[in-house]
């Protein structure tokens, strides 16, 4: 049987028509649940549907690459030139016949569709955010209502106990909200949907499919960080003092975080889980040979390592080691960052996520390695970093950083 072109577009409609009915269930609940509220509050419901079912993504995502389904259908966006496996039931059976155990069979071939019609019903909620927000940026533009707060001088704060909340511009529209996050949220998904095309076409190239996983958490970030602004724009949260340590803390494990995150993609895509089995050693010993520069030689296929030859099994360790070593200073810091958050009653729900989050993560990760790779233990272990990623940037963006405790410094040194 002939190979299929790897972008054949003629079931592009049809898909995406696919994605608009699987769309319209979660905007007719959304407007019709909230049918008396304000569009802005309809939107914040929306972009927080919309995250869920992008976690859920991300989820499936992570089914997709761990049961090698990658290529159950060989051409993007449609399965052999059809926007189903029923229609390309004859290619899929002649390629299952050549290959049971291949890539492309009836069942990988139907949970990469899947994961195409969920993709793009995100892509069609994303689309409606971005026209509705616009549409209600517009409406607000030029008007303020009626009693609204006269704008406040910077370093203004509200009225209250030290270490309050401060008023955001947002707040100070009476309900305006910016459009400029559902724009960078669609751009973004369009740039994913991309790189969905590449791992695909490319063949499951480690580099490609390690950027198309940190592209669904990142998409799950903006969500987030979408979420929050609604919220704050309306009135009903307000960003919350930290110290300036705190703060920074903050800041840092954030960063490591992706970090670790783009490891452990690049841990996943080379199939280096199983390089070691053991722990805390590995392969009996606590630095057992690892070649780094061929494991981190991100521009090659999926197998390969520097010679053209089969990656070696030293490269593999490396990748997994590096991984694991990572890991001990983020759930370190993990927990460090909760015990801080926890003594602020406005942070302790955060604080709470977090330590349990990172006590999940080490789990799952352990159980990774000593069970042998069990696809319930993988999965998990990608919903607890992408759960991480949504709890740590809600954290983020509910908060900012203490501007008086630096004066206050520097005024008691003064008096010294």
């Amino acid at each position: 049987m002939d190979t299929p072109d790897l972008y054949n577009l003629s079931p592009a409609l049809r898909l995406m028509g696919m994605g608009l009915v699987l769309a319209l269930g979660p905007l007719a609940w959304v407007w019709l649940r909230n049918k008396n509220q304000p569009m802005a509050r309809r939107l914040r419901v929306l972009t927080l549907v919309t995250l869920f079912l992008t976690f859920d993504l991300v989820l499936f995502g992570a089914f997709t690459r761990l049961t090698d389904s990658g290529l159950g259908c060989p051409d993007w966006p449609g399965c052999y030139g059809h926007a189903s496996p029923v229609g390309a039931q004859h290619p899929i059976s002649v390629a299952q016949a050549a290959m049971p155990s291949g890539p492309v069979t009836h069942g990988k071939a139907w949970i990469e569709m899947i994961h195409r019609y969920l993709a793009t019903g995100v892509g069609v909620l994303i689309l409606t955010l971005t026209v509705f927000t616009w549409l209600e940026r517009r409406a607000h533009s030029g008007s303020s209502p009626a009693g609204a707060a006269e704008p406040a001088l910077p370093g203004r704060r509200r009225s209250g106990p030290p270490g309050g909340q401060r008023i955001t511009r947002s707040e100070k529209r009476g309900g305006a909200i910016s459009a400029w996050w559902p724009m960078l949220t669609l751009v973004w998904v369009c740039v994913q949907g991309a790189f969905g095309a590449l791992t695909v076409t490319m063949k499951l190239f480690p580099l490609i499919v390690t950027l198309h996983l940190l592209g669904g958490l990142i998409l799950l970030a903006l969500l987030r960080a979408q979420a929050v602004r609604y919220a704050q724009a309306q009135g009903d949260a307000l960003p919350v003092a930290l110290p300036a340590a705190t703060w920074l803390l903050l800041a840092v494990t954030f960063v490591l975080l992706w970090v670790q995150i783009a490891l452990g993609g690049w841990v996943s895509t080379n199939y280096a889980v199983l390089a070691c089995t053991d722990f805390p050693a590995c392969q009996g010993s606590l630095w057992p040979q690892m070649d780094f520069r061929e494991g981190f030689t991100l521009w090659r296929a999926l197998g390969a390592g520097l010679d053209g030859d089969n990656i070696s099994f030293q490269a593999l360790t490396a990748i997994h080691y590096v991984h694991r070593l990572t890991a001990y200073v983020v759930f370190a810091a993990l927990l460090w960052l909760a015990s801080r958050l926890r003594h602020l009653p406005a942070m302790r729900s955060h604080a709470l996520w977090i330590g349990a989050l990172a006590l999940w993560q080490f789990a799952t990760g352990l159980s990774n390695v000593v069970l042998g790779w069990p696809l319930v233990a993988a999965v998990s272990h990608t919903g607890g970093a992408a759960a991480l990623v949504v709890v740590l940037t809600g954290t983020l963006f509910s908060s900012y950083r203490t501007p008086e405790l630096a004066s206050a410094s520097k005024l008691r040194a003064s008096s010294l």
